[in-house]
């Protein structure tokens, strides 16, 4: 699961990490309101930021550092009423729906931090750069030698001394050292404690010296956060920052029945048992130059209620032009999958070319239900394999031999 920045900044600052202060705004006249508080607060410069969940926010436009009231209107107004086109959104874009409207900060430099689980040490890993503010692949790619990356104990969790080895590895000095220090620490704990996936603050900033500050501020101006689903029903507090409106509708719909479903960019819906075997048909599907257009692996115990409404997610997308249903039965039962096609035929119609292989648990029961509907299922073939199979749905949507 996501959440936005403006609550990610909240858990940071309960941790007792340092962020600017700010406001989460829905409406131009709440950014206004924002504004006028934070400027009669004695903000000099302030940010407005577009809340979804995609990079790209600064490049798009909708970042935007203004000096007055009117300037965080004029901001918000463009923000609301545009749909954000980033290289992480695709040409359609994202509706804008809330805004931080945030204290802006003088930047001497910039780093990168983040805890993320490391699967080839099978172990929680703390990773940091002194080139923060940019996306850390670009960084991993033209400098991988300025990235730094500290495996944490599974008991101990991160240790102080690692965290000021880092800390005087990524240049900070004087009285930098112990704030930083002292964030990474609270982030590692926040981390652990959250069952978080990933924490990642880019950029945390040292402002520039001040007579208050002689060393400067290590402040976290950007953070994003990931959970692990599986661990939610933990973090009751954690699940209500769940924003629906940010995830593909069909995604929401897949998991209100069980069933785990991403939309792709193709035009071949795939209904299949199994995560393994699911990729291994959309991996067929490709070989005989066809486009997978959703991962759907409806598992081994799913009703019949359940994969009626999988072809029911499937067809719902405009795009599909034909349809591979791909069983192994093991707990799975090849019977209850040909049931729910008829079902499916009559609730919802198989307009596109459907395309079916069965295989294992009551198959011979699965294929007597499939040949008495036939007449009513005018679009559907039967395949002997998996290879017969791809080669049989992308020869019904024209795919080129």
């Amino acid at each position: 699961m996501k959440i936005h920045e403006y609550q990610a900044r909240q858990l940071l600052a309960d941790a007792g990490v340092p962020v600017p202060n700010g406001q989460m705004v829905q409406s131009v006249d709440d950014a206004v309101s924002a504004a006028i508080q934070l400027f009669e607060a004695g903000a000099t410069l302030l940010v407005v930021k577009a809340q979804v969940h995609a990079g790209g926010r600064g490049k798009a436009g909708f970042v935007k550092l203004v000096k007055s009231v009117e300037e965080a209107r004029e901001a918000a107004q463009f923000m609301l009423s545009n749909r954000m086109v980033s290289v992480q959104t695709g040409a359609e874009g994202l509706e804008v729906n809330r805004l931080l409207v945030a204290d802006g900060v003088d930047i001497d430099k910039e780093y990168y931090l983040a805890l993320t689980v490391d699967r080839a040490r099978n172990t929680n890993t703390l990773i940091a750069s002194s080139e923060g503010g940019v996306e850390i692949e670009a960084v991993a790619e033209s400098n991988p030698d300025a990235i730094h990356k500290v495996p944490l104990d599974p008991i101990r969790g991160l240790e102080a001394y690692q965290a000021r080895e880092l800390a005087f590895k990524l240049g900070f000095v004087g009285k930098q050292i112990n704030q930083v220090v002292g964030i990474m620490l609270k982030l590692a704990k926040l981390f652990l404690n959250t069952d978080a996936s990933l924490v990642e603050i880019n950029p945390l900033i040292v402002t520039p010296s001040t007579e208050e500050h002689p060393d400067g501020q290590v402040l976290a101006i950007d953070a994003k956060f990931n959970f692990d689903d599986n661990a939610l029903f933990r973090h009751k507090n954690i699940s209500s920052l769940f924003d629906p409106s940010e995830e593909n509708p069909a995604e929401l719909r897949a998991t209100e029945h069980g069933l785990s479903y991403v939309a792709l960019d193709g035009n071949i819906g795939c209904l299949v048992n199994g995560a393994g075997l699911a990729m291994s048909t959309m991996d067929i599907i490709k070989l005989h130059g066809g486009e997978p257009a959703n991962f759907l692996d409806v598992g081994g115990s799913a009703s019949e209620e359940a994969v009626t409404e999988a072809f029911n997610i499937i067809l719902s997308d405009d795009r599909v032009q034909g349809v591979l249903v791909n069983i192994f039965g093991g707990i799975m039962q090849c019977d209850k999958i040909a049931r729910a096609i008829v079902s499916a035929a009559k609730t919802v119609g198989f307009k596109v070319p459907l395309v079916v292989r069965l295989e294992g648990t009551n198959v011979a029961d699965a294929r007597s239900i499939l040949e008495e509907a036939k007449g009513d299922i005018p679009t559907m073939q039967t395949a002997t394999d998996l290879g017969d199979a791809a080669q049989k749905v992308c020869a019904a949507v024209a795919v080129p031999a």
